[in-house]
């Protein structure tokens, strides 16, 4: 999600699709219903995928000396190998060659590739240069620059009090430009790849699960970072096979750590409703701010605890809006409801 997030919230603007979902799906869920055991695992599976992603400036800076270029091509040779073991273990080659073979498809996840690819190196670049809490701004702003996206792409209207979450949230980029000395670039650049990422990747629906999707978006992905690896030991700037095993196998794990939460996030949707998955996904920025706070040691200026302020108010605003909406689902859903049976 984050960063780490590349399919965590690919569903934009991620929002308005969930509220949308959970007013189709409402009336059905509450009728019948989850064990209390199908809800704590949901609950356990989403908390480990969105504290794998909220951790990952700490596993970033333990691959230093690396930079970021390498670690992000490291990163997406590795997911792909990784991948294709999970693809092997799930049986699932039917289904990529099927993702490969649909050109609406493939176009579509190549897109999201390139998005995800600036998403990813944008966050390692903050986070090894001492930018991890606006790192941690962009992804608690990404719910609302995908309400933004809504409005100004697919035409959507916002209730009043989101009217009012985007005013206040305008005002906190504002007081963070001045507390910043400057355009929060970093922070704007991660919510709008991302928020574009999922806009993309709403095309493809439920038609491609996570896995497949992550398989051809590092697939579309490799061949450029292959490339960027042998250019870096090439001209002895890698630090793959130069830093020791421990190095090796922290890089190399690099698979593991981006598709593991992805499959945690999948067993989390399967098991909660949207509503809840979607109060989740704050976990990650906060564990990011957190972490960039007390580990990292990066400075939080008054300036700056007020635009976060602004910002985590704006948040509570779209949240609440968000709940009373779903509260109101079931009269309108009811129709759908009877419908799908």
């Amino acid at each position: 999600m984050n960063d780490g997030g590349a399919s965590s919230q690919s569903s934009a603007p991620a929002a308005a699709v969930a509220e949308a979902g959970a007013r189709r799906g409402l009336g059905r869920f509450r009728k019948q219903g989850r064990s209390p055991s199908e809800t704590g695992a949901g609950m356990a599976y989403g908390l480990a995928a969105y504290g794998l992603w909220g951790l990952l400036p700490l596993y970033f800076t333990a691959l230093i000396p690396a930079g970021p270029l390498e670690i992000v091509a490291n990163r997406i040779v590795w997911s792909l190998l990784f991948c294709f073991l999970l693809i092997t273990a799930l049986r699932g080659w039917r289904t990529f060659r099927a993702a490969l073979g649909d050109w609406r498809t493939f176009g579509t996840l190549a897109l999201a590739a390139g998005l995800i690819a600036v998403n990813w190196f944008t966050y390692t670049f903050a986070v090894l240069n001492g930018h991890a809490i606006e790192a941690s701004l962009g992804y608690f702003i990404n719910p609302l620059v995908s309400v933004l996206l809504g409005v100004i792409l697919l035409k959507e209207r916002l209730r009043p009090a989101q009217w009012v979450a985007m005013g206040v949230a305008f005002t906190a980029v504002l007081v963070l430009a001045f507390g910043y000395g400057n355009v929060p670039w970093i922070a704007l650049i991660l919510a709008l790849s991302f928020g574009f990422y999922g806009l993309v990747k709403n095309r493809v629906g439920g038609r491609v699960d996570a896995v497949t999707s992550l398989s051809v978006e590092t697939l579309v992905l490799a061949p450029v970072s292959v490339v960027i690896m042998l250019v870096l030991m090439a001209g002895s700037q890698a630090t793959l096979l130069s830093e020791g095993p421990g190095h090796f196998w922290l890089m190399a794990s690099s698979g593991l750590i981006t598709a593991l939460p992805l499959l945690f996030f999948g067993a989390a949707a399967r098991r909660l409703p949207l509503s809840t998955v979607g109060m989740l996904q704050y976990l990650a920025p906060i564990l990011q701010f957190i972490t960039a706070l007390v580990f990292l040691h990066e400075p939080m200026p008054l300036e700056r605890w007020i635009g976060f302020g602004l910002v985590w108010l704006s948040l509570a605003i779209l949240t609440a809006d968000m709940v009373v909406a779903l509260k109101r689902a079931p009269r309108a859903a009811a129709p759908a409801g009877v419908a799908s049976h």
